[in-house]
């Protein structure tokens, strides 16, 4: 990797998060000396346009971090048990972000397993995002960081870049609204990939 190829995924990052999601898919996040190679995201838009997103009402304590700048973590805690980590993406003020969904290992299998020892199977180590944060020790902490600096987690680009045509799009996954958004991107006929679940609201006792 030059400087170059990082300065193109920072620039990538700025621009529109639904190309900034296809882009994504490829790249390289570390955590913790766990690098998974991800494959499969979901992009969700700022303020007002999209009422799956943290910032549709606007800003608030918990997605500060989503109005900027571009290539920073945004991560939330989900059904009072797992983690998820997002890449803030666009203009700064915008608050769009890519949820990463899922991820091959690629290098500290090892420590991927000791992390997830009930995981049977090395392509479920990291298939859907509170496994992807579990697998690279991803919490609160990370929680605000530039992803593009050399911190314990890292966001860094493809090895080999993604053709268009190895990327299928859908829905989004479990979100309460604008449920057929095809903002779900990953690359096709990969293990890792999630499993496609559509929001059913709780019925009302």
């Amino acid at each position: 990797m030059t400087g170059t190829d990082l300065a193109a995924l920072a620039d990538l990052l700025a621009g529109p998060v639904v190309p900034a999601a296809r882009g994504l898919l490829g790249c390289r996040l570390t955590g913790h000396d766990v690098t998974v190679r991800i494959t499969e995201v979901e992009a969700y838009a700022g303020t007002g346009g999209d009422p799956a997103s943290h910032a549709h009402r606007g800003r608030t304590p918990r997605n500060a971090v989503m109005f900027g700048p571009a290539g920073h973590a945004y991560v939330y805690f989900t059904y009072g048990m797992h983690w998820c980590v997002n890449v803030v993406t666009g203009c700064d003020g915008e608050a769009s972000a890519v949820l990463l969904r899922a991820g091959e290992v690629v290098d500290g299998l090892d420590l991927a397993r000791a992390r997830r020892p009930a995981v049977r199977r090395d392509v479920d180590l990291a298939r859907g995002p509170a496994r992807l944060c579990a697998t690279l020790g991803i919490d609160r902490a990370v929680y605000g960081a530039d992803l593009l600096a050399d911190g314990p987690v890292r966001l860094r680009p493809a090895v080999d870049r993604v053709p268009g045509t190895a990327i299928a799009a859908g829905p989004r996954v479990g979100v309460t609204g604008a449920h057929d958004v095809p903002w779900r991107f990953w690359l096709a006929g990969d293990p890792t990939v999630s499993a496609y679940r559509r929001h059913v609201p709780r019925a009302r006792r």
